[in-house]
């Protein structure tokens, strides 16, 4: 998921509030990070922050929607295109020359919320699934040339991804040992059933594995989550049942294959996912 160009496009654009967004605990809120990838940080949904440019953070991501839902004392959000578990103590060079420093340097002591989205980024998951598979259908359009090639590396780079994940929520919690913490998974991609190769370029039969792979994943961060016993994990594949890529009518919550400078990068949220992701985040607040 790694942006790879400059990001050139900031225009204005408001941010849409659920209506049913405050929260009777939304006044002991006192600091709120968040922690994550591109699917955190919106990479092209208006408008684009400059705190660096090439991290990709908009100002209508699902973290600064939940922020101006529950009125923080304080909100940071460090969250980048292209992060994975190894940039919450490490900076992370972007496009343009910039650099964001390590996530966790943003944790303070008294910070109260927490939400981390992160994980697809390890071990290239995402990055190969986006950039290798659509190329193979050609070969195969109907059978499942990507899952025949990847299904052993990937299946077994998820698994890895667990312990990472793990260390990472107990450096959280030792920074900030009385906050919230909530684990965001991903929303769905392919849709449980059709295709929509116009948006999502693979192979027929790779959609349904590429369900698999996404539902491991969120599986795993799950599991981490219930393995360190103080964070919550977040489920958005299921709420987001309905809201693929392959969804229409203005019902999507994912881009497909065509990267918009002035709304969302290829397989990327679009803004009504990052609003759809901050009412799950909402509820699971309340």
């Amino acid at each position: 998921m790694r942006i790879t160009r400059l990001l050139t496009a900031v225009v204005s654009a408001a941010v849409l509030l659920p209506a049913s967004a405050t929260a009777a605990s939304a006044a002991a809120i006192g600091g709120y990070v968040a922690l994550g990838d591109s699917y955190t940080s919106g990479p092209y949904i208006p408008v684009q922050r400059l705190d660096p440019l090439g991290c990709g953070r908009s100002t209508a991501n699902y973290p600064s929607v939940v922020a101006a839902a529950l009125h923080p004392g304080r909100f940071t959000d460090v969250s980048c295109a292209g992060a994975n578990t190894t940039n919450l103590t490490r900076p992370q060079n972007v496009p343009a020359g910039g650099t964001n420093g390590p996530q966790l340097d943003a944790l303070r002591f008294d910070t109260d919320l927490v939400t981390l989205g992160m994980g697809g980024n390890d071990y290239g998951v995402f990055g190969t699934l986006t950039s290798a598979c659509p190329g193979l259908r050609a070969s195969d359009p109907t059978g499942n040339p990507c899952e025949d090639r990847f299904t052993g590396s990937i299946s077994a780079a998820i698994d890895n991804i667990g312990p990472r994940v793990e260390a990472a929520l107990a450096a959280i919690h030792e920074r900030s040992p009385r906050a919230r913490v909530l684990v965001i998974g991903y929303p769905r991609i392919v849709p449980e059933q059709g295709y929509c190769p116009d948006v999502l370029p693979f192979a027929d039969g790779d959609y349904a594995w590429l369900n698999s792979i996404e539902e491991k994943l969120n599986l795993t961060l799950s599991d981490a989550a219930d393995a360190d016993g103080k964070a919550e994990f977040v489920d958005t594949f299921g709420p987001s049942r309905g809201h693929d890529a392959c969804a229409r009518g203005g019902s999507a919550w994912i881009n497909g294959q065509h990267e918009n400078v002035l709304e969302a990068a290829a397989y990327h949220p679009l803004k009504a996912g990052m609003a759809g992701v901050a009412a799950v985040v909402l509820k699971a607040l309340r």
